[in-house]
């Protein structure tokens, strides 16, 4: 089993920034991709951004140029730099993990962390 453990979320004022953060322990494979997906109140699940263990990133078109997401750490820890927030950021933002085909194929991850809420409001 993979765990994931998400930090840094909170509230924000519109414009604002804020830096979430993952930390993947137990079964867990460098070679692993990571993402973040996130969902709104009464909205789907939707992919934010994901970053491969080599570094190549993807990104929902509604973020693309807003949010930046890194890895660091042997490739266990994922960052996500949210930039330029606005009210429909806000949701519930999930980190997770699993080998790249799953996310090339466009099937579900395995491993998801608790989830983390994002707010954007004045």
């Amino acid at each position: 089993q993979v765990q994931l453990a998400e930090s840094g979320g909170g509230l924000v004022q519109p414009g604002g920034s804020l830096k979430l953060s993952c930390v993947a322990s137990g079964d867990f494979y460098g070679i692993y991709t990571m993402g973040w997906f996130r969902q709104a109140p009464g909205k789907q699940r939707e992919l934010v951004a994901t970053i491969t263990s080599g570094g190549n990133t993807d990104y929902a078109s509604v973020v693309r140029g807003r949010f930046t997401i890194s890895r660091m750490n042997a490739g266990n820890t994922v960052y996500l730099q949210m930039n330029s927030l606005t009210p429909e950021d806000t949701a519930i933002y999930y980190c997770n993990t699993d080998q790249p085909i799953t996310y090339v194929s466009g099937g579900s991850p395995r491993y998801w962390g608790q989830g983390i809420q994002v707010t954007v409001s004045a």
